[in-house]
């Protein structure tokens, strides 16, 4: 194995432990609100966090790629850094301002007057994780992945842990001490007071490290930073209309709306069962995006790249026939109330593994300056979740979003990959990459046709096609035992 590719293996694994473990802990929460909460409680979570999900991207103002991106030059880093730090300092602190004054009109919009308490934890947890965004980019950028990866696993044992607190101790204690802690007119709001205590544990740990900023801003080179974020600030919210604005779409537009929330705890349960999807792309997110901006200056960078995104596919294939061949197993992850929505779940893993594939595209834009048309194409993207999602849920419910989403994500990798080829073609194998996803789509139907009403024989069934998917990969790529041996220790 190349160098290259062994360094970014390397950094994924790492960031892996970082960003796996943490998914996990965090995806345990899922069970536990799905078979403690009914289903219009855990809806309300998922809403709201809809919410922190967009102000996060607006709030952050894409100064995590702008600080890779201009911190290159190791001589540029200091000013890079306080330049940086202050755009997000002075963003948080004019949201946490704002939203304060104008806490109970805000709360009247989206229909939450009964619950502004829950709105005012969420600001300070947004206010916390936007503070520490630049400090985290920093231990990516100086490649310190165990430390990133000890403070995000700390940040949600404490959030995990709080929660088991809170629901399961706390609420089922026959100690009157303990019992007496749990009130019950505070329910779903145990679970952002958690979040807040996990948030405000990350700003202590990098407190030293944001203590470093100095005053000195560079007006004009600042101008530079922001001419180069500004258009991932319009990705990024792109980006968040097609990921979390789904849950607010339903509740907005579900009929009747007395089940508006239970839909939405029912669509947020299922599309967490995507979690392995999902945690893949972000750990590889992670580990990919500093290595790509490394390796754009070297003379095999679109090689590597296009050989990158072979293993990508294979490995979010190898995900998504994990979870539908053994959908049996993984059905059990969320309370029986919410199984009615299972159907969607093949649907959003394939539409994730077009968002990653996606990301894998977007180096042609970002290498080369070009991110307005990351703009546009996420843009493009977030039209299409509009209109689908306002089309589809009134006929479809739940599955109009996932349709949407699936819809979205695979435009937007279509959009990527045709406008790459014109500025900076990379020669992908797409000869294989088909045949893996033809093969893999292959395997699914079976599954899904030949079906079994005991567990055990479905479960059964899909090892077998598991499999055979493994031994067609293995046969293709030309790996043998040996060949696999030798990868590892390179």
């Amino acid at each position: 194995m190349k160098k290259p590719y062994k360094e970014l293996a390397g950094q994924t694994l790492i960031y892996g432990l970082g960003t796996i473990i943490p998914r996990v802990f965090n995806f345990l929460l899922t069970p536990l609100y799905t078979y403690v909460l009914i289903e219009s409680n855990f809806g309300i979570i998922a809403e709201l966090y809809s919410y922190v999900a967009f102000f996060m991207v607006l709030l952050t103002f894409g100064m995590e790629t702008t600080f890779f991106r201009y911190s290159s030059n190791a001589t540029n880093r200091p000013k890079v850094f306080d330049n940086s730090f202050f755009t997000l300092l002075i963003t948080s602190s004019l949201f946490l301002t704002g939203f304060f004054i104008f806490r109970e009109p805000i709360a009247r919009l989206i229909n939450h007057e009964q619950n502004l308490t829950y709105l005012v934890y969420l600001s300070l947890i947004i206010f916390f994780d936007v503070i520490v965004a630049i400090p985290l980019a920093k231990l990516r950028l100086e490649n310190k992945a165990l430390t990133f990866s000890l403070i995000r696993i700390g940040n949600i044992l404490i959030n995990l842990s709080l929660n088991i607190f809170f629901y399961v101790i706390c609420r089922n204690s026959e100690n009157n001490f303990l019992a007496s802690i749990y009130v019950e007119d505070i329910g779903v709001g145990y679970a952002f007071i958690s979040n807040l205590a996990a948030s405000l544990f990350n700003f202590l740990i990098l407190l030293p490290s944001m203590l470093k900023f100095r005053f000195r801003i560079d007006w004009s080179y600042l101008k530079t930073m922001l001419k180069y974020a500004l258009p991932l600030v319009f990705v990024g919210f792109a980006g968040m209309v097609n990921e979390v604005s789904d849950k607010v779409f339903l509740k907005f537009l579900y009929e009747p709306s007395s089940q508006a929330s239970a839909q939405v705890g029912i669509y947020a349960a299922n599309y967490k069962l995507a979690i392995l999807m999902t945690i893949f792309i972000q750990v590889f997110k992670y580990a990919a995006e500093p290595f790509f901006f490394k390796q754009a200056t070297e003379s095999d960078a679109k090689a590597i790249y296009a050989k990158v995104m072979t293993y990508f596919v294979i490995f979010c294939l190898a995900i998504f026939l994990m979870v539908t061949l053994y959908i049996d197993v993984f059905k059990y992850f969320i309370g029986a109330n919410y199984r009615v929505g299972l159907a969607i779940v093949p649907i959003v893993l394939l539409a994730n593994m077009f968002l990653g594939i996606y990301y894998n595209l977007s180096v042609w834009y970002k290498i080369n300056d070009l991110t307005r048309f990351g703009a546009l194409i996420s843009f493009f993207g977030m039209i299409i979740t509009v209109v689908l999602n306002i089309l589809l849920i009134p006929l479809m419910g739940y599955m109009g979003s996932a349709i949407a989403t699936f819809v979205c994500y695979f435009s937007m990798m279509l959009l990527s990959f045709f406008y790459g080829r014109k500025y900076y073609k990379v020669i992908y194998d797409l000869k294989s990459l088909l045949s893996y996803f033809s093969i893999a789509l292959f395997l699914f139907f079976i599954d899904l046709f030949l079906s079994f009403d005991i567990d055990f024989l479905n479960i059964l069934k899909g090892s077998v096609l598991f499999i055979i998917f493994l031994l067609v990969i293995i046969k293709k790529e030309g790996l043998s035992l040996n060949a696999i041996k030798t990868i590892i220790r390179s």
